[in-house]
């Protein structure tokens, strides 16, 4: 049924109820017939299986194998190293996922615990779950819906939508029936939705809808369906683990049978190609993504942004669509005067240097109606309280000189007729104290829709005095504003010589003279517009989707330049429900606004985009936003306004609800992915080169270079200490002015396959050509080529902190914990070649300062190769 269509008696008759309620005994039968009226959460899996199913990813279960073969060769330390690994991974996933399946629960938190229903024509409290279809509740100010109503009687009461419409305004009801079939929810001013709460007045409705039959039921249904798919690091990482194990496995097998058709000693081939196994395989990555993950969750606490899934810091930098809510992120969640008409003339209030008419009888007399016909009041710490239009009033008559605390003095209010849906106006009476010199005694002042008011206005104030009254001019300057997408009121004046003999609307609301207009918005952030600029700079196009008016909404957005000549057009929520899906899947990557949207429809423009191969970020607060924040790449909760069902559902969570800071976000998610390719391109390159090395020698006739425990070293500690630090690099320059990483892109893009392919070649031949140089001159040979592989490994992390700016431009000390881990290994690396008792260990001897020299020497080469790598792109790079 489309209940806002029904009228009251259809309503009442269709769910064989009556105006007093159901019986008791009718309603024990309904409830057997439909069920407790409560948000039914389907069966999860338990806590034992989530941690299980977090062993499943492949690279996981390739570092289980490597710990294995570290026991099996008896390197313990490295074993239980792996092992900590992959449980902290387990636990960080598991820590994650339950925390995600609490947000049923928060949503199952907004039902009523209880609710006035009428049974057997007495009002009664009963538990809200034992509501059912046909039931009158009784509501009164302070109430939460207890199930989805058509409203029967409303005496002058206000519903706060926000948390599942999106409005930011408590919405006035009434009883009326609604011709339009296909109304968005924050238009059926006759209905009340479950979880909502009265905020002013009260009314009565009849259940229409309960459980999960709700609206609030349809958002449960919705946040039960989606799954998790992974991230785009997640998805690429187990890729590369399955082709990495495959190569390994190869080239282990292949050195073992060169060794053995080389007459080598079993046992030793044996070692050395599981060492190498375990030293190829990266088990190292796992835990510095995660740290690194971890490091930047915490620095964005910093900026506002509360990580609550570690993935969400990577995919920010894969973000190509940003949907933003418009109210209290994109503006101020806060009414203001924008624009003032009287006399025939305009002001411009927010423009900062506004064309001030002479603050004639006209100005004067709007704000002084301003300020007097105003419920807004000040709290004792100086805030204003009350009505957020009534605020935006009182804000800008205060500002030009007009205090309602000091006119009250002179003429205090005396009566008042409250605003009404009915009369869309509100009447205050003042008395005019006692020595002024006028010819009236009181004076009354009516504010309200522009059509009530020019009905009710006979004269209107001019500087020229009161002239006749002209309507269309007024509904004309009226419509202007409107179609700049403001809120517009009307104020009237009425003098009185004595006190009016009733205090009615008819009495009060005749006979008004017209002061003016009044144009308010919700004005856009200050630092909004730079970040939609940024954003479309770092080739990312912010969308705004509101529950607000459509004028609004194109207004906002093309104030901030989200929409412009360039950029695409606006969907309202009927249009998108009268488009097919194929028809909208080819228009929805050049919408940049929608209006008046659905929850359901948030999410299908969230998986449009996604179907689309885009990766979006979705900004919510209410609980209409939950689904779409749990099915988007990013969801984003504001944490001031959200509701506890979206903060649940997202993957991050705004402190100060405003989308300047998802764009600092998405650059600090780049930095962070930045720093993740560089240590992925650090320990390729120098796995790489330990591969090539022990790969080509048996080919060239050369020993084998290094010993099982020399693999395991290099793979402890120059793999370890400065592969983490690399995550502590700051931004590059450019990090948002190049477009988002395509979803779909290789971990080994922009180069990064070949550098770790061609560096590690000429790691390899260093070494080689160490290895033959000294085994023709007798030094130490091995210990030498060990020496060499260290060092060059340190000199390659200095020189790919910056994909091109050279390291002497971005400053040697400007990543002090690189510098740190540089120097400790290095330190290690020596007192593993001159601490006597380590010798025999590591099966080193001390070098020579000649061998040291050239061992330096040599691993410089590869720091002014990658160096000269970076000069020749910067070269190819357009300027700037």
């Amino acid at each position: 049924m489309i209940w806002h269509q029904e009228k009251i008696s259809e309503t009442i008759e269709h769910l064989k109820s009556a105006a007093e309620g159901l019986t008791a005994f009718e309603a024990r039968k309904r409830l057997a017939q439909y069920g407790e009226n409560v948000l039914i959460e389907k069966e999860r899996k338990s806590p034992f299986m989530l941690f299980v199913d977090q062993f499943r990813d492949f690279m996981i279960l390739v570092l289980m194998v490597a710990a294995l073969i570290s026991g099996f060769i008896g390197e313990p330390a490295d074993t239980i190293a792996i092992l900590v690994i992959v449980i902290l991974n387990a636990v960080v996933g598991f820590v994650q996922e339950y925390r995600a399946e609490k947000a049923m629960a928060a949503l199952k938190n907004m039902a009523a615990p209880s609710a006035a229903v009428l049974r057997d024509g007495v009002p009664t409290q009963s538990p809200a779950s034992d509501l059912v279809p046909g039931d009158v509740v009784l509501l009164e100010a302070g109430n939460v819906a207890p199930a989805d109503m058509r409203i029967m009687e409303s005496v002058h009461m206000r519903i706060q939508e926000a948390a599942l419409t999106g409005e930011s305004f408590a919405v006035e009801k009434h009883s009326r029936a609604l011709p339009q079939e296909d109304l968005p929810l924050g238009d059926r001013k006759n209905m009340a939705y479950k979880g909502t709460t009265v905020a002013y007045g009260r009314g009565r409705g009849i259940v229409v809808g309960t459980g999960m039959h709700t609206e609030l039921g349809k958002i449960a249904r919705l946040l039960q369906q989606e799954e998790d798919d992974g991230t785009p690091l997640q998805k690429r990482l187990s890729r590369f683990g399955k082709r990495l194990a495959v190569a390994v496995l190869f080239i282990c097998a292949f050195i073992f049978g060169v060794g053995l058709l080389r007459s080598e000693p079993p046992l030793l081939m044996l070692l050395t190609a599981i060492s190498l196994a375990v030293a190829a395989i990266p088990e190292a990555l796992p835990a510095v993504v995660t740290i690194s993950l971890a490091l930047g969750a915490r620095k964005m606490v910093a900026q506002n942004v509360l990580v609550r899934k570690l993935s969400a810091v990577e995919t920010l930098g894969s973000v190509t669509y940003i949907c933003s809510d418009k109210t209290g992120t994109l503006t101020l969640n806060q009414m203001a005067v924008e624009r003032l008409y009287a006399d025939g003339k305009w002001m411009d209030v927010k423009s900062g240097e506004p064309e001030i008419f002479e603050a004639g009888k006209s100005l004067a007399l709007l704000m002084k109606g301003m300020a007097l016909n105003n419920d807004c009041y000040q709290n004792a710490d100086g805030g204003l309280a009350g009505d957020p239009t009534e605020i935006a009033l009182y804000r800008i008559a205060m500002e030009m000189g007009f205090d309602k605390r000091d006119l009250e003095k002179k003429t205090p209010r005396i009566a008042e007729i409250p605003f009404d849906s009915e009369r869309k106006c509100m009447t205050t009476l003042h008395a005019v104290g006692e020595g002024s010199e006028t010819d009236y005694t009181h004076l009354s002042f009516t504010k309200g829709a522009v059509e009530t008011l020019v009905d009710c206005s006979n004269h209107i104030l001019s500087s020229g005095g009161i002239l006749p009254m002209d309507g269309s001019r007024i509904l004309e300057a009226a419509e202007r504003m409107t179609a700049e997408g403001m809120r517009v009121l009307g104020i009237a004046f009425r003098k009185w010589t004595s006190m009016p003999e009733e205090i009615s609307s008819k009495m009060l609301e005749s006979g008004l003279t017209f002061l003016g207009l009044i144009g308010m918005m919700d004005p856009p952030r200050k630092e909004a517009a730079d970040a939609v600029a940024t954003c479309r700079r770092a080739g990312i196009r912010p969308v705004m989707i509101t529950g607000d008016h459509p004028l609004t909404a194109e207004t906002i957005a093309r104030r901030l330049g989200i929409l412009d000549e360039q950029a695409g057009g606006i969907m309202t929520g009927v249009d998108l429900q009268n488009t097919l899906p194929d028809a909208f899947a080819q228009q929805v990557e050049n919408i940049r606004v929608y209006a008046r949207v659905a929850p359901e429809q948030k999410l299908n423009i969230v998986n449009a985009l996604q179907a689309r191969g885009q990766f979006v970020a979705m900004t919510g607060d209410g609980v209409n936003d939950a689904p779409a924040l749990k099915s988007a790449d990013i969801g984003i909760a504001m944490g001031i306004t959200g509701t506890e069902v979206s903060k649940e559902a997202a993957h991050m969570i705004l402190l100060d609800d405003n989308f300047a800071t998802i764009v600092k976000a998405v650059g600090e998610g780049r930095r962070i992915y930045d720093n993740i390719r560089k240590f992925i391109k650090y320990l390729l390159t120098t796995n790489s080169g330990e591969i090539w090395a022990l790969f080509v020698a048996p080919l060239l006739g050369l020993p084998i270079p290094l010993l099982p425990i020399h693999i395991l070293w290099m793979n402890l500690v120059t793999d370890g200490l400065p592969a983490l630090a690399l995550s502590a690099e700051p931004a590059e320059d450019d990090v948002m002015k190049r477009p988002p990483r395509p979803p779909k892109e290789s971990i080994f893009a922009h180069g990064l396959g070949f550098h770790a392919l061609w560096v590690g070649i000429l790691i390899a031949v260093l070494a080689l050509g160490a290895e033959y140089w000294t085994l023709k001159t007798g030094a130490h040979w091995r210990t030498m080529v060990f020496t060499v592989l260290c060092l060059t490994q340190l000199g390659h992390a200095m020189a790919i902190r910056s994909e091109k700016a050279s390291l002497f431009q971005i400053g040697i000390f400007s990543n002090k914990y690189l510098l740190g881990a540089v120097m400790l290994t290095f330190a290690l690396q020596m007192a593993v070649v001159y601490v006597p008792f380590l010798n025999p260990i590591f099966k080193t001897v001390p070098l020579s300062g000649f061998e040291l020299m050239l061992s330096i020497g040599i691993s410089c080469v590869v720091f002014v190769a990658v160096e000269i790598e970076k000069l020749i792109r910067r070269s190819k790079s357009p300027k700037s």
